[in-house]
């Protein structure tokens, strides 16, 4: 497969540079055993989400395997690489599928894979620069990504595509602002690796297939001065899904099958936005599917090192929402760190989430109405660039990888869909979330999420009666004194309401940790 160069790109750089003499000094590496048991097919809210993709069904027993060296960032130059694999038992799910051939339904059932490679990449960086290649993980550049509900373009829900990054090491100071302003920023390009999912779990009825394609991310955020009081970031992220095979099913029928280019002027138009697109739609709007977010976040030391952050993401889908025309829609946290060690709390985080505006119910544009009579579009003047439908659009099954939400998994991931729906079925959302952390002694860590919220379906298909869901969650971590680098978790989690289903269930990891010399 072509994704593979990738990968093979990856273990090159790390070999060339292990011939160099810049590989890191030491690797960190873990085993660990993971089960789960639920009551649905799908397991409780919070046991998936965040977790990048690995524990997402009823029951499981899985054993994994890392090894990571990341670069130093202390050293001109350095290169670090690492590895991931996954595999075990999943139980299986029941999802529904048409019959073209008896025009019926039946019930089929899928599981995970038996194993799966999670991440393998390398990377390296020259002063204040990253160029990095493979399969990695991508956590939020500004929340807590153990507390918080999730960032809303690329939280760490869904398992990890393959392909390439650059960027900046941290923030940078721009030169002649004597360091009151610096930056940060990367952009990549990844192809998705979960087309046998969605082949396998796609209803093939009301639908949108869309396989095999690709996902530009890029961010670039600015930070006042780290060593003041008050702290202000400020920046943007944003995500593109271009290319792939786009199929669409009416009723049973596949009425339309089309092969989105992903040529060299796809790629351009994915970091800079442009019409022009061969899929059908493009030609009148910008080509992929954009989306992102407006962050701003306020950080302020309080005496004895610890921290209070106050933060705010505004969802975009189009132009509308990047010019804030979609109200107080985002995610509104704050976060309070613990700088004195274990001492009963060490972190909390309470967050608002509205996504109910999405930039008015409407959306009007004339040049969609062209007939014989019109065809220069509808006579009536003016548009409405409203009803965003976030994570959704026409030609993609979703802003999700492998049935787990790319952004934010407070808005319900398609793998909870068992009528075999690949898209968002309830992104019109509102609700709260709140998390904490700490420790019980040296030995014992705890952490405890709830969270209740309401949704009112999408801004095209709105549900009859709104429906809610409240979560709960609570872990333990015991680390024994008797065995350095083992850690024994257990946690708790259940789903109340019409939304997630009444669901409950337990998972326990046994993680053992280490290093070794390179």
């Amino acid at each position: 497969m072509k994704h593979f160069t990738t990968i093979a790109a990856a273990m090159l750089l790390a070999l060339t540079s292990a011939r160099a003499g810049v590989l890191p000094e030491r690797a960190t590496y873990s085993v660990g055993f993971t089960a789960n048991s639920g009551k649905l097919d799908v397991a409780p809210y919070y046991i998936t989400a965040n977790r990048g993709g690995t524990v997402t069904q009823r029951q499981s027993a899985l054993l994994s395997a890392r090894v990571e060296a990341p670069i130093d960032t202390a050293k001109r130059f350095s290169i670090g690489f690492g590895a991931e694999a996954w595999g075990g038992y999943g139980s299986k799910a029941a999802y529904l599928r048409y019959d073209e051939t008896t025009h019926s339904f039946f019930t089929h059932k899928q599981r995970p894979a038996t194993a799966w490679l999670q991440q393998l990449w390398a990377e390296a960086k020259y002063r204040g620069v990253f160029l990095n290649a493979g399969i990695k993980e991508h956590r939020s550049p500004l929340l807590n990504s153990d507390l918080s509900s999730g960032d809303m373009t690329i939280s760490g829900n869904a398992r990890p595509s393959c392909g390439v990054g650059a960027g900046f090491i941290n923030f940078q100071p721009i030169p002649f602002t004597n360091g009151w302003v610096q930056i940060r920023g990367e952009v990549g390009y990844y192809k998705t690796l979960d087309a046998d999912y969605l082949n396998h779990h796609s209803n093939l009825y009301n639908d949108v297939l869309t396989t095999g394609y690709w996902l530009n991310y890029k961010n670039c955020h600015f930070r006042t001065r780290e060593d003041q009081p008050l702290v202000f970031t400020v920046g943007m992220q944003a995500a593109c899904q271009f290319g792939g095979n786009y199929k669409w099913y009416y009723h049973g029928e596949l009425k339309r099958d089309v092969h989105q280019t992903a040529d060299a002027k796809a790629f351009f138009k994915a970091f800079l936005p442009g019409a022009g697109g061969e899929a059908s739609g493009d030609k009148a709007y910008f080509e992929g599917n954009h989306l992102g977010t407006w962050d701003v976040l306020l950080e302020y030391k309080l005496p004895h090192g610890s921290l209070l952050r106050g933060y705010y993401q505004s969802p975009w889908e189009d132009g509308s929402g990047i010019g804030k025309l979609n109200g107080f829609d985002g995610v509104w946290g704050l976060e309070w760190r613990n700088g004195q060690g274990c001492q009963g709390v060490t972190g909390v985080v309470l967050e608002y989430i509205d996504l109910t505006n999405q930039s008015g119910p409407m959306h009007f544009r004339a040049s969609d109405h062209a007939d014989d009579t019109h065809p220069g579009g509808s006579p009536v003047a003016g548009q409405a660039t409203g009803s965003d439908d976030y994570y959704n659009n026409y030609a993609f099954s979703g802003y999700a990888s492998w049935g787990m939400a790319i952004g934010s998994p407070f808005v319900k991931s398609p793998i909870y869909n068992l009528d075999g729906y690949l898209r968002f079925t309830d992104n019109l959302v509102r609700g709260f979330h709140a998390a904490v952390r700490g420790c019980i002694g040296p030995r014992i860590d705890y952490r405890a999420m709830a969270s209740y919220r309401r949704s009112w379906g999408t801004p095209y298909l709105l549900r009859t009666k709104a429906v809610s869901a409240t979560s709960l969650m609570l872990e333990a971590t015991y680390r024994p004194e008797w065995l350095k680098g083992l850690a024994m978790t257990a946690q708790f989690a259940l789903d109340r309401g019409k939304l997630m289903g009444n669901n409950a269930g337990g998972l326990i990891a046994i993680t053992y940790s280490g290093l070794f010399g390179l």
